[in-house]
């Protein structure tokens, strides 16, 4: 049965209101988006038709019951994450320093050969920090990893999860890591430092000193299966104990010329946009440094975007070209504005 057939079922299944065969023939599409590689798709699939069974709606829930609370704790744990995601980003979506890259692709390649690793009784690098100044690449390498490992990733709401509340936090950091273990996904905690900061025994009041210990035991606790990848602009406000827990401990540093470089050509890499010649990359990188890769892709895309403008104001048919002088004030702008000389 073909793709566009299972999709003109799991319709009329669905109007029909016939669960049976609904599910019936979702779990056929499951398992023929895997066969035709279409992983990711699969794994979204998988994950709807998991989290639409536990929330069925479709009968009386008996307060009390097992079923009332396992929606309760759903309700809530959904309340304390931004998203849940799959990716399809890998290695190569990343423009980093070699060190990076290949400490990235050990990691990876522990958990691709997990089961030699146990066969041996070794245990599994399962938590690695990233950090280094914002906009250097640490939200796209957690995307990165989850998509070579083909792994859910949860994306903790650092808002919902603090809280004023005597002993809250501790709970709520709780109900995320016993989720990753139920299903060995990838939990991304960003501004990580809001939650390890060092334990100061002069000046707060234990709340801080309960959270670091709290996340000490869930780390210690954390199956090999799951993975914890956290990212800080601040590492030296990480708790000492917290950042030994670390298996992987890595710095994404502001773009070299030839990073920026590299990262100029992956933007463009689709043939979509060009620019007048090869020298105006090495003008740029001269000019761009000291930006992070963030703010530089962000520059040359609007500089795109102004250029193909330009061209359809002027009824000039042709591929874009990015216009340099408006990117270079767009650079000088973007200095300005972070205060970098």
């Amino acid at each position: 049965m073909s793709q566009f057939d299972l999709i003109k079922d799991i319709a009329k299944f669905g109007l029909e209101n016939d669960q049976d065969r609904l599910l019936s023939v979702l779990n056929e599409l499951i398992e023929y988006s895997k066969k035709t590689k279409k992983i990711n798709f699969a794994l979204q699939l998988q994950s709807i038709l998991k989290e639409g069974l536990r929330q069925n709606t479709s009968s009386l829930t008996k307060v009390g019951s097992d079923s009332y609370y396992n929606r309760l704790e759903d309700k809530e744990f959904n309340d304390l994450i931004l998203e849940k995601l799959t990716s399809d980003y890998t290695l190569n979506n990343l423009v980093a320093n070699e060190n990076v890259k290949e400490e990235l692709a050990l990691f990876i390649k522990e958990h691709k050969s997990s089961d030699i690793l146990r066969k041996f009784d070794l245990p599994i690098s399962n938590k690695i920090l990233l950090h280094g100044p914002s906009g250097c690449g640490k939200t796209l390498a957690s995307y990165a990893i989850a998509g070579e490992l083909k792994k859910m990733m949860i994306v903790v709401n650092l808002g919902a999860i603090v809280s004023s509340k005597l002993g809250e936090t501790s709970k709520n950091l709780a109900k995320i890591f016993r989720k990753a273990t139920a299903e060995n996904c990838i939990v991304f905690i960003d501004e990580f430092d809001s939650l390890g900061k060092v334990r100061d025994y002069s000046q707060d009041h234990g709340e801080m000193k309960r959270v670091v210990n709290t996340m000490l035991q869930l780390f210690d606790y954390l199956p090999q299966d799951s993975i914890l990848i956290a990212a800080t602009n601040q590492k030296d406000m990480l708790d000492d104990a917290l950042l030994r827990r670390f298996d992987v401990n890595l710095k994404l540093d502001l773009p070299n010329e030839r990073q920026i470089g590299e990262l100029i050509n992956l933007t463009l890499k689709n043939g979509h946009f060009n620019l007048p010649d090869k020298s105006t990359i090495k003008s740029i990188t001269k000019e761009a440094l000291g930006l992070s890769y963030f703010s530089i892709q962000k520059t040359l895309i609007t500089a795109i975007k102004r250029s193909i403008f330009e061209d359809v104001e002027n009824q000039v048919l042709r591929v874009p070209v990015v216009d340099v002088k408006v990117w270079k004030s767009l650079i000088t702008t973007e200095k300005i504005a972070l205060h970098i000389p």
